[in-house]
């Protein structure tokens, strides 16, 4: 990712990504690769990017607070493992029309 406001750069492979219904997923049209928080690296002071939580509060969305993008959420997985999940829509140079995509039932939580 170009340096923006926010920037960022993450390890792996991606090869596939998450479609999740939940009211704030489903509206943003994100799809998310998870990956271990350290995998990911801010290029751009953590200030830059505003948080919104709901529900449960326990994932961080993550976002930029002048255009409204969210490029990326942190929380924690099942077995308390720190995430990232990056939204791919965010990543340059990724056809997302080759990328498998995993529906999941986030309304269902």
């Amino acid at each position: 990712m170009s340096l923006r406001k926010i920037a960022y750069e993450v390890e792996g492979e991606l090869q596939g990504a998450m479609a999740c219904n939940c009211s704030i997923c489903s509206r943003k049209g994100s799809l998310l690769w998870f990956v271990p928080r350290d995998q990911f690296r801010l290029l751009t002071p953590e200030s830059e990017a505003a948080t919104y939580t709901f529900n449960k509060h326990v994932i961080k969305h993550r976002f930029c607070p002048e255009c409204g993008i969210h490029p990326y959420a942190e929380g924690v997985d099942p077995k308390g493992n720190k995430m990232a999940a990056i939204n791919v829509r965010c990543l340059e140079d990724v056809d997302l029309k080759k990328l498998a995509v995993k529906e999941f039932d986030g309304r269902a939580l």
